[in-house]
């Protein structure tokens, strides 16, 4: 009979004890591997998540992680908000914001003069946002269809696609100025689909309904980003909503002037009329520096009175390294740390089953069986459970991660494969599991050496 079948043999024997062991060592490892695969999601999030196609982000002063999460993110509340006219700044060319103003009846400023950073941004990269109210319990974002044309996700730069449906428009003649593109855990969560009627909620998630109502023209196919929980809007729709007009202030005091929130009268949802440039605000501008001179454009925007340009990929970048890799690897090392305490436990079990065994490692000594041969199968059962309850671990804990996809999808967006978070730190387990199966045994299998036969018999 060979060695490994009589190993085989002593484990089925103590079937209990050796369950045991091998269930905590399969903790240990599932442990290990959920770690792995929870820091593999954050690291891929946010990695998706900087890869967009811009390279700043133009916000009212505060928080730069907080205007980064609100606006890349969708995490938290807008800081504040800053003129459109501070917009149309980043507009190149005369010609473009003589015809911004001609587009919505503007009648500030110098229409023909160039803007202030145009010639910093990357061909006129400018794309405004205009956030804070909810579709249900996602983000409604106001903007332009520049959004998707411009914009890229991923480590390939993949542009954004539709699963249904076509990016909305400036103006439609079917839906005016309303019309909307929702993302796919949007549609899928909320069972809307192309030709729904989508109502924002003013402030807050559940708060009090708009009248006007956005048509759904198209639903974006899956990106694993923070756009498959958005519900964009065309930003002039999202202008004509109540409560969405910037009032006048006082220029000395700041306070609103009474009566200067009013929207301009409209026939009809397929009213051309536009909010006036005076009249409205964007929550950040998502822009492009040209090469170097995006760092001089940074400090440029830096000096203004109320705006401010962060680098989102400086900002995940920064988080990454200072909160989530030191908590994580505190995480692993723990975890680790459950796996040798389950090493521990097996080498106590085997151990404590010397006593009860001697007789029979003594028959097998008289029946031919030399030191060495005992040693060796003592060490092949505890590897066996070490190893046996490592798999079973290894299995569990990336089964895990598809299993609780009916969460990660609805809070962040990302769903997990059964290979999808496996990394190369997992190359060391199955080595490390023998390892650890050989160590548990050397202590009891040095016990069963010093048997003697004539004692035990």
């Amino acid at each position: 009979m060979s060695l490994f079948r009589i190993a085989l043999r002593n484990l089925w024997f103590r079937k209990l004890p050796s369950f045991l062991t091998m269930l905590s060592m399969a903790l240990g490892v599932a442990l290990v591997v959920l770690v792995l695969t929870i820091s593999g999601m954050i690291e891929r999030t946010f990695k998706q998540s900087d890869n967009v196609g811009y390279n700043l982000i133009i916000g009212s002063k505060g928080s730069s992680i907080q205007l980064t999460f609100n606006t890349v993110m969708f995490l938290s509340e807008p800081v504040e908000n800053i003129p459109y006219w501070y917009y149309m700044e980043f507009i190149p060319g005369a010609d473009g914001r003589a015809k911004e103003y001609q587009r919505v009846g503007g009648k500030l400023g110098e229409p023909d003069r160039k803007g202030k950073y145009a010639s910093l941004t990357s061909d006129g990269f400018a794309i405004p946002m205009c956030m804070g109210d909810y579709v249900g319990p996602f983000r409604c974002i106001g903007t332009t269809p520049q959004y998707f044309e411009l914009l890229r996700y991923g480590e390939k730069d993949s542009a954004y696609e539709f699963s249904e449906g076509r990016n909305f428009v400036d103006y439609s003649d079917e839906n005016g100025y309303y019309e909307a593109v929702i993302g796919s855990q949007v549609a899928s969560v909320m069972k809307l689909k192309v030709g729904d009627q989508i109502y924002a909620s003013h402030g807050k998630e559940g708060g009090e309904e708009h009248d006007d109502g956005f048509r759904i023209v198209g639903i974006l196919k899956p990106t694993g980003t923070p756009n498959d929980r958005g519900a964009f809007v065309n930003m002039e729709g999202f202008y004509l909503l109540q409560g969405h007009i910037a009032p006048d202030r006082d220029p000395i005091t700041g306070i609103e002037v009474k009566g200067s929130a009013v929207a301009p009268e409209r026939d009809s949802k397929l009213s051309r009329v536009r909010l006036p440039i005076e009249k409205r605000e964007v929550t950040a501008v998502l822009v492009k520096g040209s090469g170097m001179s995006a760092i001089g454009l940074e400090d440029q925007v830096k000096k203004s009175s109320f705006a401010t340009a962060v680098s989102p990929v400086r900002e995940i970048t920064g988080l990454l390294e200072q909160f989530v890799t030191p908590v994580t690897l505190g995480l692993f090392i723990l975890t680790s740390l459950v796996c040798v305490v389950s090493a521990i436990g097996i080498m106590v079990s085997i151990y404590n089953s010397m006593s009860e065994r001697k007789r029979d490692i003594a028959v097998m000594r008289a029946l031919g069986a030399s030191r060495d041969h005992v040693l060796q199968i003592i060490l092949i059962e505890s590897t066996m459970i070490a190893v046996g309850g490592g798999l079973v671990g290894w299995l569990c804990g990336h089964l895990a991660g598809p299993m609780s996809n009916i969460w990660t999808e609805k809070t962040t967006g990302t769903t997990i494969g059964f290979f999808t978070s496996a990394s190369s730190q997992e190359l060391w387990l199955v080595p490390g599991m023998v390892l650890i199966g050989i160590l548990a045994g050397v202590v009891p299998a040095i016990s069963a050496y010093r048997t003697s036969v004539v004692k035990s018999l």
